[in-house]
């Protein structure tokens, strides 16, 4: 694979309730565990950073399979949820659930262009086989 751009980003502090940092400083936040996981939850988190990834890399990878279909992405939404908890092996495991908003195109049509994105996306291929990814057209909004 011909890499076309890498990015880099440093960890400090305590892991989860530490600090990231880009190298170019674009992303420079503090970390804090969610309460829900036993964390104060008053910062950002990997999974929050994770999600915001996935949705915007997916609806890039939507973006560009609609165009190649000459389908009408007007008003497109993705909205990622990226939940965490015990694997059963003494470790942790994600989930994701991709929820896609196409008001302009028929059902079917979004859900063959969701289908296809999924192909294309990075995120997609780099998790296939390693993380249940959910996969849903909402219904268009009247």
């Amino acid at each position: 694979m011909q890499v076309l751009y890498t990015a880099q980003a440093t960890a400090t502090g305590d892991g989860r309730d530490g600090h990231v940092r880009t190298s170019d400083a674009t992303v420079d936040l503090d970390l804090a565990v969610p309460k829900e996981m036993g964390g104060a939850g008053d910062a950002a988190n990997p999974e929050q950073l994770f999600a915001a990834g996935y949705a915007a890399c997916f609806h890039s990878a939507l973006r560009l399979v609609a165009r190649r279909g000459k389908a009408d992405v007007t008003g497109s939404v993705v909205e990622a949820e990226v939940g965490i908890g015990p694997n059963g092996s003494g470790g942790f495991g994600l989930t994701v659930a991709l929820a896609v908003d196409l008001p302009a195109v028929p059902r079917a049509t979004a859900e063959e262009l969701v289908a296809q994105a999924h192909q294309v996306c990075p995120y997609s291929n780099a998790t296939r086989g390693n993380i249940d990814v959910a996969l849903r057209v909402r219904e268009a909004l009247a």
